[in-house]
């Protein structure tokens, strides 16, 4: 009975779930805005490191933020029933805006140290973000193919979903672990004079070091809705629906 008690307290609804998992997304893009802005010296595209600035917050928005909405679009209770095209429409939209973030987000980055001289993938951060983001282009290419196009059959979508499901995960953490990695590595290049250095944590890396711990936190709560078993669309296919 005290099992079944404490199940039914962590049965969290997941329109209230969604409304805190959005305002976390919102408050990530926010702050990391914020960082660039008050700490890092603002926006532009002169090459600088202002240039430089439109990275992480592209990668934020596009690699966290909105990838994880894109993969949460299934589990809406509005989604498990009716025409599942435009679910599919907006989900593969939202996956397309994230993608297109990202590519902006590597341009800046690229652009930034090509203005400097300074080399570009030679840091774990920037392997781990591309190969993040050659992850993410297959995925939805192969997504593309299997689920929205009309000519696949259906036995191959059957065995393409839980490769894609799994995938959809997988690069998610990825994306946390390259942003939280970069902001790190970030403070490090940053704070190096004797009145502001990362190991006395002045008020900046306080900031950024929250920052990452806030992406984590929305990763890990994404994953964590994937995974729960009363939030997943009915399978019209399974024993479950047919009964």
């Amino acid at each position: 009975r005290c099992h079944q008690r404490s199940v039914a307290m962590l049965d969290i609804p997941f329109p209230p779930f969604l409304a805190f998992l959005g305002s976390l997304g919102v408050l990530c893009v926010a702050l990391v805005g914020a960082w660039c802005q008050h700490w890092r010296g603002g926006f532009s595209l002169d090459g600088t490191s202002r240039t430089f600035n439109w990275h992480p917050v592209l990668m934020v928005t596009g690699l966290v933020v909105l990838y994880g909405a894109a993969a949460l679009v299934y589990r809406i209770p509005a989604t498990w029933s009716g025409p599942k095209l435009p679910w599919k429409l907006l989900h593969g939209g939202l996956a397309l805006a994230a993608f297109l973030l990202t590519v902006l987000g590597l341009a800046a980055v690229f652009s930034f140290h090509n203005s400097n001289g300074t080399p570009n993938m030679y840091s774990l951060h920037s392997w781990m973000g591309l190969a993040t983001v050659l992850l993410f282009s297959c995925q939805w290419a192969a997504g593309f193919g299997a689920f929205l196009l009309p000519w696949a059959p259906a036995w191959l979508r059957q065995l393409y979903k839980p490769i894609h499901v799994f995938f959809g995960s997988t690069i998610l953490l990825l994306s946390v672990a390259s942003c939280v990695s970069g902001i790190n590595e970030k403070l490090f290049f940053s704070l190096k004079n004797g009145t502001s250095q990362y190991k006395l944590l002045p008020a900046e890396a306080v900031f950024a070091n929250t920052l990452g711990m806030l992406i984590l936190l929305f990763g890990v709560l994404v994953v964590a809705a994937l995974a729960r078993p009363s939030w997943k669309r009915p399978d019209p296919d399974s024993l479950d629906s047919r009964q």
